[in-house]
């Protein structure tokens, strides 16, 4: 199920076709695991090692949503709303 869901996002977000590292695929994909591991600690409110993990996605997503933001601003934006982020 999940590698389906993985696919899927690739195929939704990818700029060519083969494309699975640009920018725009990997904050789609973090957006996903970040959305996945929020309810998993909506439901395990101590598991502190999933929290650390779930910051340290957070960073990097910002980190490539500023690169985007300073390379194609337009691009940026769209992507911020399509996958709903402020």
């Amino acid at each position: 199920m999940a590698e389906l869901n993985k696919k899927a996002i690739i195929d939704a977000y990818a700029r060519k076709e083969g494309d699975t590292g640009s920018v725009e695929v990997q904050v789609a994909l973090l957006t996903n695991r970040i959305s996945n591991l929020t309810e998993h600690l909506k439901a395990n409110k101590q598991d502190k090692h999933a929290l650390r993990g779930l910051k340290k996605m957070v960073g990097r997503r910002d980190g490539l949503l500023k690169y985007l933001e300073k390379e194609d601003l337009e691009a940026c934006r769209a992507l911020k709303a399509k996958l709903h982020l402020r």
